[in-house]
């Protein structure tokens, strides 16, 4: 499925990830307004970045120095900031749309597949429709959840584009997000399909 989050074996934490995400309150249907998504301004990356694309060449992640490329579902692109005995600190992964997720359902299709994954305690903190991207629209939530081996909040979008609508995920653990956020979000808000 287009959302999937497994790490390599070998990995200390090679539970499933998604994306880190920021606050932001939820109205009434489980939709934020766009304010959660204020730091949504679509970039291009740094020129110190590291541009990596999906092998089939129709979106582009984009990572910070002292990030790494890591081997993930095959089709996908993903990259991570490791700590002490390989510990996932930070994740970003894009992966092509492959299943029922669609910018409308995305709200409720994000949070019910982490479930399925077998995450636990899955909160969704803020979601908004018709953000726009670099020459692209979509659809985000934040949410925390729980994995076997440790806690998550992701950054998840789903993005259609000119060349191919897109599954992008920031992640990190809640103790090293204030210091990730602004890479996680800079990432997003850099993507392109």
């Amino acid at each position: 499925m287009a959302t999937s989050r497994r790490l390599p074996a070998g990995l200390t934490l090679a539970a499933a990830l998604a994306v880190a995400g920021c606050g932001g309150a939820t109205g009434g249907g489980g939709h934020a307004t766009a304010g959660a998504f204020g730091w949504l301004q679509p970039a291009p990356p740094p020129s110190s970045w590291t541009v990596a694309r999906v092998p089939s060449q129709k979106a582009a992640l984009a990572y910070p120095p002292g990030w790494r490329a890591i081997a993930t579902d095959p089709g996908t692109v993903s990259a991570a900031l490791l700590g002490p005995h390989g510990q996932i600190r930070g994740y970003l992964n894009a992966t092509p749309r492959s299943g029922a997720e669609t910018l409308a359902n995305w709200s409720r299709f994000r949070p019910a597949h982490n479930h399925e994954e077998g995450d636990r305690d899955v909160v969704t903190e803020a979601a908004a429709t018709r953000l726009r991207f670099r020459a692209a629209t979509g659809s985000c939530v934040v949410d925390r959840y729980a994995t076997a081996s440790a806690r998550y909040r992701e950054i998840a979008c789903i993005v259609r584009g000119t060349r191919a609508t897109t599954v992008v995920v920031a992640a990190a653990r809640p103790q090293d997000w204030a210091r990730l956020a602004p890479a996680l979000r800079r990432s997003i808000a850099t993507f392109s399909t």
